[in-house]
C-alpha cells in the first residue's frame, strides 16, 4: 500500500520539547518491549511495516524536519518536502506528484493519507490497509475513515453517514461544534472525522491540476511558496459527491497536549527523576543532566529540557501556546541526519554546543564568515578534514578553525565533541556549503 503521513506543525502545546524544528511527532516517550523509548513517528513506522512489510511509506512534511525523520527513520523513507507551508491540500497535492512523477505510482493505484501522530494500536493500520483495499474498488472518490466517538468532543470535525454498516456513502459533513451540539451529531450516528481517507491517485492529481496551473512535481514545487493556503477538506472533500466512510472502532487519540500525552505514557517519570509517594497522577519528562525532585503535587506534568521549564496543571497545560508565543529564543536542542546538537551555553560573543555524530556519518563541507570554531573530542573516533588536509580525530584532542577555514568531521563510531564558536557575529545564516573533493 501507498500511505502518505502527514507530518507538520510546530508542536507549542508540548513545549519545551518541541518547537519548529523537533515537534511533538520526534519526542521520544513510547516504551519499547526492549526498553528503549521511541517517538510517535518511530512508533506509527514501526506499526506501518509490521501490518505491511512492503507499504510504501512517504511522510509530507517541511524542511526543517528532514533532518529528524532519517535521523530517527534512516534514508529508506520517502519524504515530499514542503519548501513553505501552505496547508494540507497543497501539501497533499505535492505528495501526490511526488509519489506519480518520482516514485513511479501509477495512476490507478490507491493512496491512503493520514497524520503521522495518531496513539493508536496495529488494529488502525489494519483498516488503513482495508481503506487503501477499497478505494481499488473505484466505488466512490474518496474513502475516509471514520473514528466512532467516545464522547462529544468539540475537537474534531463530525461524519454524517447514511447507514450504520461497516462502509456507508457519507450524508454530509459538520464542522467542529460546541459538546451539546456534538451530543446532537452522535445520536444521529456522527463519526469523529480523525483526517484519514483514501484515493486513487489519478483523483487529487486531476483536482490539483485543475485548481494549480503546473506540469508536473519539480514545477509544482518550484511555484509552492505562490499557492493559496486552503485545507484538503474545503478544496476537495466538501466539493465531492462520491464520497464513502469506513467505521472505525478501535482506540485512537490525538496526543496534541501535554493532558493527553502523559495518558499514553508508560512510564510516569523519564529522565532523571524522583517523585515522593506523596505525588498523584504526576508526570515527569527531564531531559537535562540535573535531577528533578517532584513531592506532594497532585494532576501536574512537569518538562525539562534545553528549551525551558514546565510546571503545569494538567488540564491548564492545554492554554499554553499563547505563553510559549511570547517566548523568543534560539533552537538549544535539534536532531539532524547525521546525529543530534545540544547548546550548553550562550554568551554575547561565544556558543558552546555539545555535538554527537551517529557512526559512519559526517557533517557538511563548510565554511562560516564571521566566526572562528574550535572543537574539542570527548568521546569516540572519527576524522576531520580541514582545508582539505585529513587527520584522525580521537579523544582529547582539539582542532581550531579560523573563519572562512572550509572544514568538517567524520565519525567512525559515535562521535562526541564539545564546539565553541567564537565570533562578534554568530547566527546559523553564516554558513556555506562545499563539495568535498
Amino acid at each position: 500500500m501507498n500511505i502518505v503521513l502527514l507530518s507538520g506543525g510546530s508542536g507549542k502545546r508540548l513545549w519545551p520539547l518541541s518547537n519548529d524544528i523537533r515537534s511533538k511527532q520526534f519526542i521520544k516517550i513510547f516504551k519499547t518491549d526492549d526498553g528503549q523509548y521511541e517517538s510517535m513517528v518511530q512508533r506509527v513506522y514501526r506499526q506501518i511495516k509490521k501490518v505491511d512489510s512492503d507499504a510504501k511509506v512517504t511522510i509530507a512534511t517541511s524542511k526543517t524536519q528532514v533532518s529528524a525523520i532519517h535521523n530517527q527513520l534512516g534514508e529508506e523513507v520517502g519524504i515530499s518536502v514542503e519548501p513553505c507551508r501552505r496547508d494540507t491540500f497543497p501539501a497533499i497535492a505535492l505528495a501526490t506528484a511526488y509519489l506519480h512523477d518520482i516514485l513511479g505510482v501509477t495512476e490507478d493505484e490507491a493512496v491512503v493519507v493520514c497524520p503521522v501522530d495518531p496513539y493508536v494500536e496495529d488494529d488502525y493500520f489494519a483498516a488503513i490497509k482495508a481503506l487503501g483495499e477499497q478505494a481499488d474498488k473505484g466505488e466512490a472518490n474518496l474513502v475516509l475513515m471514520g473514528i466512532e466517538p467516545t464522547y462529544p468532543s468539540e475537537k474534531y470535525g463530525y461524519i454524517i453517514p447514511e447507514s450504520k454498516d461497516d462502509i456507508s456513502r457519507v450524508l454530509t459533513f459538520k464542522e467542529k461544534p460546541d459538546a451539546k451540539t456534538a451530543e446532537e451529531y452522535i445520536s444521529q450516528g456522527a463519526l469523529w472525522n480523525g483526517g484519514v481517507f483514501a484515493y486513487k491517485l489519478k483523483y487529487v492529481l486531476d483536482r490539483a491540476h485543475e485548481l494549480i496551473d503546473f506540469t508536473d512535481y519539480q514545477d509544482l514545487f518550484s511555484k509552492y511558496d505562490t499557492l493559496t493556503k486552503i485545507s484538503f477538506d474545503y478544496a476537495v472533500v466538501e466539493k465531492e459527491s462520491k464520497i464513502q466512510v469506513m467505521r472505525f472502532g478501535g482506540q485512537w487519540k490525538d496526543l496534541g497536549t501535554w493532558n493527553t500525552l502523559t495518558e499514553a505514557m508508560t512510564d510516569a517519570a523519564i529522565g532523571d527523576a524522583m517523585m515522593s509517594e506523596t505525588c498523584t497522577d504526576v508526570n515527569i519528562i527531564n531531559e537535562l543532566n540535573v535531577p528533578v525532585l517532584a513531592m506532594g503535587l497532585h494532576d501536574v506534568v512537569i518538562s525539562a529540557s534545553p528549551e525551558g521549564i514546565l510546571v503545569s496543571d494538567k488540564d491548564e497545560s492545554s492554554y499554553i501556546k499563547p505563553y510559549v508565543d511570547k517566548i523568543d529564543q534560539q533552537i538549544m536542542f535539534a536532531e539532524k541526519s547525521w546525529g543530534s546538537f545540544r547548546v550548553l551555553d550562550v554568551e554575547d560573543k561565544s556558543l558552546t554546543i555539545k555535538v554527537t555524530l551517529n557512526p559512519g556519518n559526517s557533517m557538511n563541507y563548510h565554511s562560516h564568515k564571521n566566526r572562528d570554531e574550535v572543537w574539542v573530542c570527548i568521546a569516540g573516533q572519527g576524522r576531520t578534514v580541514v582545508d582539505g588536509m585529513e587527520q584522525e580525530f580521537t579523544v582529547g584532542d582539539v582542532v581550531t578553525m579560523q573563519a572562512g577555514c572550509r572544514h568538517t568531521v567524520f565519525a567512525v563510531s559515535e562521535l562526541q565533541l564539545i564546539e565553541v564558536q567564537l565570533g562578534e557575529e554568530i547566527n546559523v545564516q553564516d554558513k556555506q556549503k562545499f563539495p568535498l573533493e
